[in-house]
């Protein structure tokens, strides 16, 4: 029957190609005819048979299910390739706008949004992400270690023992770093760590952050989620834990709202440590790293391009 099929599809095809053929359609009948009694495969006789008849396209394509034909169902479903088509992945860093659908925790559909090129599709440069996180975790170091001087250590200032006659050394104080409990020549004082990173810099680490988390984004694997809002029933933490368990290799979680944090969701992480939860206005380079799946709101992206677009204050 399947046979059938085909010889019905393939004659349907050709004459929509050419009408005035009527009798290259009658020889290609017969050619199949004969191939079903000599109980030959289809595969065997698919090449020599367009060959005979006079299909280049159609024996250089092998039976496409891309032909056009009558109807969208005129081709047996039973004939059609269940090879799985792969679309090439598209290019990173060409400023291109991303459309990426919109969902929230419930996983409705809640539409699609459009994802400015020139945040979440920049050039990957490694070197500026590293000098960014440099300078983060520079700026956030405390400095507060301190070490004692020889003027600040508690004890005697008297000549230990006479400069001559003992046989020992010569030694004016006790307070010496060459002495137990002595001084600490050259340590540390409390200071800055922080140097200066140019704004224009600090900016396009943004970008490429965003970018790198935008390009990792796969069929089953989403690294960037966009969603409505936050808003939770509850503050039960179980609402979290639900939803990060459905997310496929999934281990830590950046959630990032544009405005105040709601009090449910922040109530709801605040004992999970592998959920954190930002402001648009805290969110940054080292953060977006540290965190394997970064989840926006439509008013968190919204703020973030519209902050990236700001012209820079000199």
């Amino acid at each position: 029957m399947a046979f059938r099929r085909l010889l019905c599809s393939v004659g349907s095809t050709y004459k929509l190609q050419s009408s005035n053929h009527q009798n290259a359609v009658n020889r290609s009948f017969h050619i199949l005819s004969t191939a079903l009694r000599e109980h030959e495969t289809l595969d065997n006789q698919e090449h020599s048979f367009f060959k005979k008849v006079g299909f280049p396209l159609i024996g250089s394509r092998g039976l496409s299910t891309s032909m056009p034909t009558e109807s969208s169902d005129s081709f047996p479903s039973d004939l059609l390739s269940r090879k799985q088509i792969l679309t090439p992945d598209r290019e990173i860093g060409q400023l291109q706008d991303l459309v990426i659908p919109v969902t929230n925790f419930h996983n409705e559909d809640k539409g699609m949004m459009v994802l400015a090129g020139d945040v979440f599709d920049v050039p990957i440069r490694k070197d500026i992400i590293h000098r960014v996180v440099r300078w983060q975790l520079a700026k956030r170091q405390q400095g507060t270690h301190s070490t004692k001087t020889i003027s600040e250590v508690s004890g005697t200032g008297k000549k230990p023992w006479p400069q001559k006659g003992t046989g020992r050394a010569r030694h004016g104080s006790l307070r010496g770093p060459q002495f137990r409990t002595g001084a600490v020549m050259h340590g540390p004082k409390p200071r800055s760590h922080a140097f200066k990173l140019n704004k224009k810099v600090r900016r396009l680490g943004l970008k490429i952050a965003l970018s790198a988390r935008a390009a990792e984004g796969k069929a089953m694997k989403l690294q960037l989620l966009v969603f409505d809002d936050f808003e939770l029933p509850t503050h039960k933490t179980k609402n979290i834990v639900s939803y990060v368990n459905q997310l496929d290799e999934t281990k830590k979680v950046l959630m990032v709202d544009g405005g105040p944090i709601d009090d449910n969701l922040k109530l709801a992480t605040q004992n999970l440590h592998y959920a954190n939860v930002l402001p648009s206005i805290g969110l940054n380079v080292y953060s977006i790293l540290l965190h394997d799946t970064l989840v926006m709101s439509r008013d968190a992206v919204n703020k973030i391009v519209e902050r990236m677009h700001t012209p820079i204050n000199r």
